[in-house]
C-alpha cells in the first residue's frame, strides 16, 4: 500500500473513532441526564452541521481555487483535500509541459521551407502553417473550416484528392499564367484525417520542361542527318566494287546508324507522351486484332524463341489511343523475345475481371535481378549495359511503356526470377474497358510455325 493509501486509512479510523466517541458521549450524557435519544440527536446532528461546514468550504475551495488557498481541516476531509491539492499540480503541469510542446512544434512548422496542412474526414482545413498560407494564399481566419478543393480548384488535385493511391505527389500550377508549381502530397493518418505537404517545384519543373524540350528538338533535329547517313551507307553496303576491307566497317556503320535512328525514334515519342495531355482520349481499340497483328510480327522474326503462345480470354477491347497502345504492347513483347534464348518460350494472355482488363507477357529468359525491378521504367536504365548493346536495347522501352499506361490510367507489374524468366502485366481499370463486340471471332490460340530446320512444340 502506498504511503497516501495508509494516510487516507489511518484519517478515516480517526473519523470512525471520533464518530463512536461522540456517540458514546452522547449516550453517557443522557444516561446522566435523562432524554437519551434527545442527545444522540443533538450531538448526531452537531456532528452533520460540522461535515457539511467542511463540504461548504470544500466546494467553495473548488470553484475558486485559482484565487483562494485550499481550507485548513484535519481528519478525512484534510486528506481529500491534500489529495484534490496534488491532482490539480499534476493537471496543471501535464497541460503546462503540452502547451510548451503545442508551441514548439507550431514554431517548428512555422519554421519549415513545405507547407503543412490538416485536414479532417471531409476535407476541411482545420490547420496550416505559415509556408502553407504563402504558397496557396490561404488566410487563418477565413480559410480555416473550408473545403480545400475550393480553394485549390486545379482539377488535377481535385482528381487527386477522390482517389484512394497517395503513393505520389501531385504537381499543379499556380498563377494566371501557371509560372508557379506546387507539388502537393496527402498523407493520411489518424481515423480518416490528412496531412496535405506543400512544396514549391518551380525550379525542378521548370528545368524538366527545358529537358524535355531539348530531348525532343536535338531528337528531331538528329533525324534528318541520320536518314542521310544512313542512306549513303546503303549504298555503300550495295556497292559490287567496293573494297572488301571495307565491307565489314560499313556494316557495322549501318548497325550503328540503325540503333541510334531506333533511339531518336523512341525519344521523339517518349517526348510526344510526356508533352501529351494528362489522359488519353477513349477511342475504341481492338485488342484482339492488334495482339493478332504484334504475333505476326514476332513470328516473322528471324531470331525468335521456339514457341509464342498467344491466349485471348476475352473479346472486350479498351478505351484509348491505339497508337500508344500498340507501342506499349509491342515494347513488351520485343524486349520479351530480345531476351528469351532461343530454346525458351513466350506467352502472352489477355483477360477481363472484375478489376479491370490485363495483358501479361511471360517469357522464359535471363531474368532480372530483384535488385534491379524497382528502377526497370526508368528512361535508359539497363540491368547490363553491354548486354543491352549487343540486343541493341535503348533503354528507353519500358519507359514508354510506364507513360502510355499512366495516360489510360493503368500500371505495370513486373515479376522476375533471375536465370527463370519474367512476367510484365498491364493492369488496366474497368473504366477504360471497351465491352465485347457480338461478332466476336474464335480464341487466338496461335498455332506455331516453325523455323526452317526445327519443330516447334
Amino acid at each position: 500500500m502506498t504511503d497516501s493509501g495508509r494516510t487516507l486509512t489511518s484519517a478515516w479510523s480517526f473519523v470512525m473513532l471520533r464518530l463512536l466517541g461522540l456517540l458514546a458521549f452522547a449516550i453517557a450524557g443522557g444516561l446522566i441526564f435523562g432524554r437519551l435519544l434527545l442527545w444522540i440527536v443533538v450531538v448526531m446532528a452537531g456532528y452533520l452541521c460540522l461535515q457539511l461546514a467542511n463540504l461548504y468550504r470544500l466546494d467553495r475551495w473548488l470553484r475558486w481555487r485559482n484565487f483562494i488557498d485550499p481550507p485548513d481541516v484535519g481528519g478525512a476531509w484534510g486528506e481529500v483535500i491534500a489529495q484534490v491539492v496534488r491532482l490539480h499540480r499534476r493537471k496543471r503541469f501535464h497541460k503546462q509541459r503540452t502547451m510548451q510542446l503545442f508551441r514548439e512544434l507550431r514554431r517548428s512548422t512555422a519554421a519549415m521551407p513545405d507547407g503543412v496542412i490538416v485536414l479532417n474526414t471531409a476535407h476541411e482545413i482545420l490547420w496550416f502553417n505559415r509556408m502553407a498560407g504563402r504558397l496557396l494564399d490561404l488566410r487563418r481566419k477565413a480559410d480555416l473550416g473550408m473545403r480545400i478543393d475550393n480553394l485549390v480548384r486545379a482539377p488535377e488535385f481535385v482528381r487527386y484528392l477522390e482517389q484512394q493511391d497517395y503513393s505520389a505527389p501531385v504537381i499543379v500550377g499556380r498563377g494566371a499564367a501557371g509560372e508557379v508549381f506546387l507539388s502537393l502530397r496527402i498523407i493520411p493518418y489518424g481515423s480518416g484525417q490528412q496531412l496535405v505537404l506543400v512544396r514549391d517545384v518551380t525550379r525542378q519543373a521548370k528545368l524538366e520542361a527545358m529537358r524535355k524540350d531539348f530531348v525532343a528538338n536535338a531528337s528531331h533535329e538528329l533525324r534528318s542527318p541520320l536518314t542521310v547517313i544512313s542512306g549513303y551507307l546503303d549504298a555503300l553496303s550495295d556497292e559490287t566494287s567496293m573494297d572488301p576491307a571495307w565491307q565489314e566497317p560499313v556494316r557495322e556503320m549501318r548497325r550503328q546508324a540503325e540503333r541510334m535512328t531506333e533511339i531518336v525514334n523512341d525519344l521523339l515519342e517518349l517526348s510526344k507522351l510526356e508533352s501529351a495531355e494528362s489522359e488519353a482520349r477513349e477511342n475504341e481499340i481492338d485488342v484482339r486484332g492488334l495482339l493478332a497483328l504484334l504475333r505476326k510480327e514476332v513470328l516473322a522474326m528471324p531470331e525468335r524463341p521456339r514457341e509464342f503462345r498467344l491466349r485471348v480470354e476475352s473479346d472486350a477491347g479498351l478505351l484509348g489511343e491505339e497508337a500508344e497502345v500498340h507501342s506499349a504492347f509491342s515494347n513488351l513483347i520485343a524486349n520479351a523475345v530480345k531476351y528469351t534464348p532461343a530454346d525458351g518460350e513466350i506467352e502472352v494472355r489477355w483477360w477481363l475481371d472484375e478489376e479491370g482488363a490485363h495483358l501479361a507477357v511471360r517469357d522464359t529468359g535471363i531474368g532480372i535481378p530483384a535488385e534491379h525491378i524497382p528502377r526497370l521504367t526508368e528512361r535508359f536504365y539497363r540491368v547490363d549495359p553491354g548486354r543491352a548493346r549487343k540486343h541493341g536495347g535503348s533503354g528507353l522501352g519500358l519507359s514508354i511503356v510506364r507513360h502510355a499506361l499512366q495516360r489510360h490510367g493503368a500500371h505495370l507489374d513486373i515479376e522476375s526470377v533471375e536465370g527463370r524468366g519474367s512476367t510484365f502485366t498491364c493492369h488496366f481499370p474497368p473504366n477504360r474497358v471497351a465491352p465485347a463486340r457480338e461478332a466476336a471471332t474464335p480464341d487466338l490460340v496461335a498455332p506455331e510455325i516453325p523455323r526452317s530446320g526445327t519443330e516447334d512444340r
